[in-house]
């Protein structure tokens, strides 16, 4: 059995609502705005890969982490590791930008990163992050695939 990198995590209390969407108010035709509230509901209930919570109850993803450009179709998205020494940091962001990517329209384009300071590698965590290639070679590891599965899992529900 492996060791935990952070055994006992800080959970916050859940405090952001949720955003409300009619369905009747909706119209196909029309192109709809895409905010941060939006984008941090689709990531929120993203579930940690060492512990059986939300990044949103690890204070790992934040409304304040968000910015969205709707005009560019451009969204920047960070996120805070737990502990400066997580080696789940990649797996979290992978988590992230594969969720964004099977629910946001094609037209975006997406920039995933660490808050700067929260992570001792953040620089080579970014680079991979955002290098296609490299997502998509993780992508085609079926035991990679598996994990990032599993933690989209809560999120789809």
């Amino acid at each position: 059995m492996s060791t935990l990198i952070n055994p006992n995590p800080i959970v916050y209390n859940t405090a952001v609502g949720r955003k409300a969407v009619d369905v009747n108010d909706v119209d196909i035709a029309t192109r709809e705005k895409i905010d941060a509230l939006e984008v941090y509901d689709l990531v929120r209930d993203i579930t940690d890969p060492e512990h059986p919570l939300s990044l949103e109850q690890l204070k790992v993803v934040s409304m304040d982490y968000i910015e969205i450009d709707d005009e560019a179709s451009r969204i920047k998205i960070a996120f805070a590791p737990t502990v400066p020494g997580c080696n789940m940091a990649t797996l979290i962001g992978l988590c992230l930008r594969v969720k964004l990517l099977r629910s946001l329209p094609a037209r975006f384009k997406v920039d995933i990163t660490v808050v700067p300071g929260t992570h001792q590698s953040e620089v080579a965590v970014n680079r991979q992050l955002n290098d296609k290639e490299r997502v998509a070679a993780a992508l085609e590891n079926p035991n990679l695939s598996d994990v990032v599965n599993r933690c989209l899992i809560s999120s789809i529900e």
